[in-house]
């Protein structure tokens, strides 16, 4: 299963791009949210990768945060709603937004979605409403780019040492929107740092 790939960007277009790494070109759908976030080709990127594997095929989606992959598999858990129609959605609005549309239970907000449509909507407000969080995109920088899944390592360093996941969760979003460290030794630096002051 590819869940990243870092490469160089071989082609871009607005619904997907292709990846080369050693030598083999990925070609990956993408929402357009992560099309303006790519640079132009030749380039260096790194994507977060949801793999679809189906009877007769193997589809790959590739997106710049982790929130947006996230919140794609969330939106294929819904019925009748399928990888097309997640990326339309995550092509007209952003995960924190969704997840603050979602609490209004702002229907006309997400039913003006290209290709949505007012059922839909409802059904999507009905099934997702509780499972996303306007604060989860605050880490949209920690684990986007270059730097990989420093949120997955992150998080998972301070579980392994001890601490709950709501409290280590908790404190990496602060530190992420306060100190806006680049590294993963900074990051559990700081964070253990504030776990200590607690």
């Amino acid at each position: 299963m590819i869940a990243y790939l870092e490469g160089e960007l071989f082609q871009k277009r607005p619904d997907y791009l292709i990846i080369k790494v050693g030598g083999v070109g990925y070609q990956t759908f993408i929402p357009l949210s992560t099309f303006y976030q790519l640079p132009e080709p030749p380039a260096s990127v790194a994507l977060h990768i949801h793999t679809q594997v189906q009877t007769d095929s193997l589809q790959l989606y590739a997106f710049a945060t982790l929130d947006e992959k996230q919140t794609f598999i969330k939106l294929l858990s819904i019925p009748r709603v399928g990888p097309r129609l997640a990326l339309n959605i995550l092509s007209g609005i952003s995960p924190q937004d969704l997840a603050q549309t979602l609490i209004q239970g702002d229907i006309p907000r997400l039913a003006a979605i290209p290709g949505l449509g007012r059922k839909s909507a409802e059904r999507i407000m009905v099934e997702l409403k509780g499972k996303l969080r306007p604060d989860a995109t605050a880490v949209s920088a920690l684990s986007s780019g270059p730097q990989g899944a420093l949120w997955e390592d992150a998080l998972s360093a301070l579980i392994n040492l001890g601490y709950s996941r709501t409290l280590a969760e908790e404190v990496l979003r602060h530190v992420q929107l306060h100190e806006k460290p680049l590294t993963l030794e900074e990051i559990l630096r700081l964070s253990l740092s504030r776990l200590a002051s607690q």
